[in-house]
């Protein structure tokens, strides 16, 4: 089987250091291995702070390659932070998570008291995150859904499309954490959110490569979008991962096209680069 080509791919959701946590490589030496693979861009993600102007700093030293960042809305930003989302936009954040290591369900997946949740107790969101949204709603950037369980995506999405919010990426909805069945996804897949789609792994997902390859084939290319999310020490290196995984998914019988869909152009729509 010919080589899959990584020239003009994109990945959203990666980890690199300096971070509380260790990671495998640094941002700078991953953007330099992204543009040696000749991806188009990268967007680096971090739970612990602002990417965007790490992003900046980076840029220059490598040309021939996109390179963004954005904001986790977890504790150590003051998690649902209006005024760290505003920062975040002004130095240029293209993606916006809702809290990830701090929400209350990645807690309740650890079995640990406390968290963030973005729902009041009457289920409705709570002021803080609808003043996010209408924030978002004046910028045209991606809102991700982090590690929220499901009934909050559910609300949250509801709310952001009466903001008029065009741009909502469900945070891998296969982890364990979250395991939203296939109709669900393809509910809100008839209302224009994305997939962010994180290569399964044994710790992270139910799923195989098989049962991803299956959960795409049945919510649909079109709002699928594969990521690495890889950066941890024990894991490849992004771009070793990414390229892995698309190998993966040629053998599992994706044409050229659908692979493209998934990591080119659906990638580039949300990133306003196509």
């Amino acid at each position: 089987m010919e080589e899959f080509d990584l020239k003009d791919t994109i990945d959203l959701h990666f980890h690199a250091g300096p971070d509380v946590r260790e990671r495998k490589l640094t941002y700078l030496e991953a953007a330099l291995q992204a543009r040696d693979a000749g991806m188009k861009a990268i967007l680096i993600k971090s739970h612990s702070t602002i990417t965007a102007d790490i992003a900046s700093l980076i840029q220059p030293l490598v040309k021939d390659i996109l390179v963004f960042g954005g904001i986790a809305l977890n504790y150590p930003v003051g998690g649902l932070n209006p005024v760290a989302v505003e920062t975040a936009l002004k130095l240029g954040a293209k993606q916006i998570w809702m809290p990830t290591l701090s929400a209350a369900n990645q807690y309740r997946h650890e079995r640990k008291k406390g968290g963030i949740t973005i729902l009041s107790r009457k289920g409705s969101l709570k002021k803080e995150g609808m003043e996010i949204l209408e924030i978002l709603s004046r910028h045209d950037v991606i809102l991700s859904t982090g590690h929220l369980s499901q009934d909050e995506i559910i609300v949250l999405v509801k709310e952001a499309i009466k903001k008029k919010i065009k741009k909502i990426l469900v945070t891998h909805p296969d982890h364990f954490f979250i395991q939203m069945p296939a109709k669900v996804q393809q509910e809100l897949a008839k209302k224009g959110i994305f997939f962010d789609r994180c290569f399964p792994t044994p710790t992270t997902s139910p799923l195989t490569m098989e049962g991803m390859a299956e959960r795409i084939r049945e919510v649909g290319v079109a709002s699928s979008v594969l990521t690495s999310d890889f950066g941890q020490p024990q894991k490849p290196f992004p771009v070793e991962g990414l390229k892995n995984y698309i190998r993966q998914f040629i053998q599992l019988g994706f044409s050229d096209q659908e692979i493209d869909q998934m990591v080119k152009i659906n990638p580039s729509r949300l990133l306003n680069l196509s």
